[in-house]
């Protein structure tokens, strides 16, 4: 699903809204069933079955149970796993969180809300510093780049540098975040601000690799090419019960999300590969000490 598709005039679909919606499609057409005929088991619309298979709305429980029992699902583990899932997201789709005192515009506004629920995310980045990890000075920089994604970004500065401040609290709340970062060696030689920006940025990567719920690797330029390097790509993980990893992809001009499955793994597979051509942990840091000392 593209990161636009999760948006749909006033509706907006979530990440286990669309997992749900996903195993009621597929019980239905195991059934051999149409959406009227779901629909009429709900007296409701084709529309609204459409939008719960969707993951547009929440899925109430008598729905649920209602559906299941139309499509010959009498399993209690099975529809409790269905009911499980359905109000984990229904929770979720309710729950404020810091995000609410921001203007967060697009797809970050799907995103912040997974990175708050999250328990561990990796991050492979070849083209900037990952958000989690960035400066006021080095934000200030990138929103002044004509080519920047940020630049179109319509938040005024200050607010967007805010709001970035504040998510990265999720490293040192309690629980803090699992962070997992390998960082392209390119994008420490190239710094938005040059040597301005530089220090400070990487005085203050060197302070996260201190935290240890932060693990922070650079892959280096030697290290040759690999598919990784057509994007940027962050794996989040969950400790809900019925919630798989995503995949957020990041490419120019395009966002898309990869929901559980074959797929979610391929790019978990894909950061352990890329890890284990990076530099160890202990290396990553005296690399930044060396980047540091050459300024």
């Amino acid at each position: 699903m593209t990161a636009g598709q999760a948006r749909q005039g006033n509706s907006t679909t979530s990440v286990l809204g669309r997992r749900l919606g996903a195993e009621l499609l597929k019980l239905r057409t195991t059934a051999g069933l149409t959406q009227p005929q779901a629909a009429k088991a709900l007296s409701a619309s084709t529309a609204k079955v459409a939008k719960l298979e969707g993951g547009w709305v929440p899925v109430r429980d008598p729905d649920i149970r209602a559906l299941c029992e139309l499509y010959g699902v009498h399993d209690p583990g099975r529809i409790g796993g269905l009911l499980e899932l359905a109000r984990v997201d229904r929770e979720r789709r309710k729950a404020k969180g810091w995000w609410d005192g921001y203007t967060i515009h697009g797809v970050m506004q799907e995103y912040v809300t997974l990175e708050s629920a999250a328990t561990a995310i990796k991050v492979w980045q070849p083209a900037f510093i990952p958000g989690l990890l960035q400066t006021p000075e080095y934000v200030r920089a990138l929103r002044q780049g004509p080519t920047s994604e940020l630049a179109k970004s319509p938040d005024p500065d200050e607010e967007f540098i805010a709001a970035r401040l504040t998510r990265q609290q999720r490293l040192t709340n309690d629980p803090p975040l699992s962070l997992q970062v390998v960082i392209y060696e390119a994008v420490l030689r190239n710094f938005p601000g040059g040597e301005a920006t530089a220090g400070g940025q990487l005085e203050h990567l060197t302070r996260l690799t201190e935290l240890p719920s932060v693990t922070i690797r650079i892959f280096p330029l030697g290290a040759g090419t690999h598919p990784g390097l057509n994007g940027s790509f962050n794996v989040i993980s969950f400790a809900a019960t019925g919630a798989m990893d995503v995949v957020y992809v990041e490419a120019p001009f395009a966002q898309r999300w990869v929901e559980g499955g074959e797929a979610a793994a391929a790019y978990d597979e894909l950061f352990e590969k890329i890890a284990e051509r990076s530099l160890s942990e202990r290396e990553s840091v005296s690399f930044l000490h060396k980047l540091r000392k050459e300024l």
